[in-house]
């Protein structure tokens, strides 16, 4: 090997060169199962990608129809809402709007009253709730938050259902064992909520595939904040969802706040809508104030969801006017001006309004009749649920044992419950059945 000629050491340098060029060529894509089969190649140029600046330079956009100022700026997302909404059905959507307005603003002083142990407001939220559920189909199963109430009103849930459930009286479906705004209906697909946060999620992910594999027209719309997209809940559903294909719409209320903890500290990343693509999620983010674009998008996913098997993700960038709920001062990590400046510029209802106006769809004389009538009624809710009789204490267990344990059963148990009667005498009593 030592006596090659000159001519033999360039023929097998020539023969190197090849070989690596050849193995160069081989190597070009990386064939990884990791990659699940999608083109990736080496590089040689270190590189960290993600950080603030990349973020920074690829923000989604907020899909847009109906500006602050009640004007269209976008006529081909207008004509597809107009093609499945007539005026009158537009005027009814606002009219829901007000009530559910009014009905917040009664709830929430008859809380400061004493009247009632809890309440949360939908305030600024209400194009999030009405363009979402006049967009699903009423048989599309509903796994909410706590700050939906408008879409159990869309749905046909009457002020009296709403009124049984936060007074806990004895027409209350879940028989009072639930808090205050805690609503649910079956016969609406509406599943109960539940006071841990977040644990709706990976539920809706699991729904969304049972709709999947019985081969429905369905989906599973799934509601959260973007305080519940902190949880490990909302990371497990995501990736469970795309992975097995479910039909499920996850639909995320970014309303600045996680009760007191701001979004600039809850996140560094592109909010909520940015985390979908890394799970394989399609997914878009909305003017949440803006009902046109509610609806257009999620209509949209919906149909996108049952066609290809997939789920959607939609953030609805909008705000949260009132306090987080009766036991939350907003005044202690917020300043007045900031909820005032939202209140009047990016109102979802005073949009709706100026678009309705403008067309001579709506008058201010006929939303102070509508705003006086609902006054009216929850108030007389109010009142008849006061005087109603409570849910009974005998069947705080029923429900959840198939034979309810000795030590629960009728002596032993009413001794159980003695130290909650002398608290509140007007819970002690059977059911009358």
């Amino acid at each position: 090997k030592h006596n090659r000629t000159i001519g033999q050491k360039a023929i097998l340098g020539q023969n190197l060169r090849n070989y690596q060029t050849s193995n160069l060529t081989l190597k070009k894509n990386a064939e990884f199962p990791g990659l699940l089969g999608r083109p990736s190649s080496y590089t040689t140029t270190f590189e960290f990608k993600g950080g603030p600046e990349d973020v920074a330079k690829n923000v989604f956009p907020i899909y847009q129809i109906l500006n602050s100022d009640g004007e269209i700026v976008n006529e081909k997302g207008y004509d597809y809402v107009k093609k499945h909404m007539s005026d009158d059905k537009l005027v009814d959507i606002y009219e829901q709007m007000v009530k559910l307005e009014i009905m917040d603003f009664v709830l929430y002083n008859a809380q400061r009253q004493g009247r009632v142990s809890f309440y949360m407001t939908n305030y600024g939220e209400e194009a999030t709730h009405l363009g979402t559920a006049s967009a699903l189909d009423d048989t599309d199963d509903i796994f909410a938050q706590y700050r939906e109430a408008g879409v159990l009103m869309y749905r046909g849930f009457t002020i009296d259902e709403f009124l049984a459930q936060c007074f806990s009286t004895v027409d209350d479906p879940a028989k009072g064992r639930q808090m205050p705004v805690h609503y649910g209906k079956p016969s609406l697909h509406f599943q109960t909520i539940s006071s841990p946060l977040a644990t709706q999620i990976p539920q809706a992910a699991g729904a969304g595939y049972a709709l999947k594999r019985e081969g429905k027209d369905n989906v599973c719309a799934c509601y959260f904040g973007d305080g519940a997209a902190s949880e490990g809940d909302f990371h497990a559903a995501l990736n469970f969802a795309a992975t097995l294909e479910a039909q499920t719409l996850f639909l995320c209320r970014n309303n600045g706040y996680a009760i007191s903890t701001p979004t600039d500290e809850q996140y560094r990343g592109d909010g909520i809508v940015a985390r979908g693509p890394g799970y394989g999620i399609p997914s878009m983010r909305v003017d949440g104030n803006d009902f046109f674009a509610v609806f257009e998008a999620t209509h949209k996913a919906r149909e996108m969801s049952i066609k290809h098997k997939t789920p959607v993700l939609l953030e609805y960038m909008s705000y949260r006017i009132g306090h987080h709920s009766t036991s939350d001062d907003s005044s202690r990590y917020r300043e007045q001006n900031e909820i005032d400046f939202w209140k009047q510029e990016y109102s979802p209802i005073n949009r709706m309004r100026k678009y309705l106006m403008e067309r001579d769809l709506w008058t201010m004389e006929r939303e102070e009749e509508i705003k006086k009538a609902t006054k009216k009624d929850v108030l007389r809710a109010v009142s008849q649920a006061e005087r109603a009789q409570k849910a009974p204490y005998d069947e705080l267990v029923t429900d959840v044992f198939d034979k309810v344990p000795e030590h629960l059963q009728e002596a032993p148990y009413d001794e159980l419950v003695t130290d909650v009667f002398d608290k509140v005498p007007e819970r002690a009593q059977k059911a009358p059945y």
